[in-house]
C-alpha cells in the first residue's frame, strides 16, 4: 500500500490557460497548497493524443450528451433546433468532437502532482467544471467565467482552464498515459518535515 503522501494526481493546463498565462499561478497554487509537482512538459497535443486521453465508452458519451440536454432545457433552448438532435449519445458525440478541437487548439502543459489527498486536494482547487457555477477561491472561479450555455450555442467546449483527474483510477490511468516512468522526478520538499 502506498504512503498517503505520495498519492499522485495528473493535471493538464488547457490551451485556454495557457494562452491566457495563468500556467505560473496554477502552478504556484498547486505548490503554496503543499502538493509536489514531480512532472510537468508544456506540448501540442494531438487529436490521437486527446481521442485516447477521454473516455470512448457509451455511459460518459451519453453522460455529457445528457449533460447538454439538461443545460439547454434549463435556459429554455431547444437542443434539436440548435444542434440538430435530441437524442443524448448523438448530442454527446458532438460535443467530444467540440472537446477534440478545443484540447488540440493550442499548446497544454501536462503535470503529475503528488501529495496528501493529491486527487481530491486538487479537483477542490480546481472548481466545478463550469466556470459560471465555481466558487471564488478556485482556479476556475478566480479566472474563467464561461458557461455551458454560451459554449453550447457557440458549438464549442467550455473553456475552463484545467483539467484534474477525478478519482485515483483515473489518475493512474492519465499519469500513464501521458508520462513514461523515467519522466518522474522524485525528491523532497524542505517543508516536508515540518508539515507531515
Amino acid at each position: 500500500m502506498k504512503n498517503p503522501q505520495e498519492e499522485e494526481t495528473f493535471v493538464l493546463i488547457k490551451p485556454d490557460g495557457v494562452k491566457r498565462g495563468l500556467t505560473g499561478e496554477i502552478i504556484s497554487r498547486i505548490e503554496q497548497r503543499g502538493l509536489k509537482i514531480i512532472a510537468l512538459k508544456m506540448i501540442w497535443a494531438t487529436k490521437d493524443q486527446i481521442d485516447e486521453h477521454y473516455p470512448k465508452n457509451d455511459s460518459w458519451i451519453k453522460r455529457l450528451g445528457e449533460k447538454t440536454l439538461a443545460t439547454y432545457e434549463k435556459y429554455g433552448y431547444d437542443a434539436k433546433e440548435e444542434i440538430g438532435t435530441d437524442d443524448p449519445m448523438e448530442i454527446g458525440k458532438i460535443v467530444r468532437g467540440w472537446l477534440m478541437d478545443y484540447m488540440t487548439s493550442g499548446p497544454v502543459v501536462k503535470i503529475i502532482v503528488q501529495g496528501i489527498h493529491a486527487v481530491d486536494m486538487v479537483r477542490k482547487m480546481v472548481g466545478n467544471s463550469i466556470p459560471a457555477m465555481a466558487e471564488m477561491g478556485t482556479i476556475r472561479g478566480d479566472f474563467s467565467v464561461d458557461s455551458s450555455v454560451l459554449a453550447n450555442r457557440s458549438k464549442r467546449a467550455i473553456h475552463n482552464l484545467i483539467h484534474a483527474s477525478e478519482t485515483e483510477t483515473e489518475a493512474d490511468h492519465e499519469i500513464n498515459f501521458w508520462f513514461a516512468p523515467e519522466e518522474l522526478c522524485e525528491y523532497k520538499r524542505a517543508e516536508e518535515d515540518i508539515m507531515f
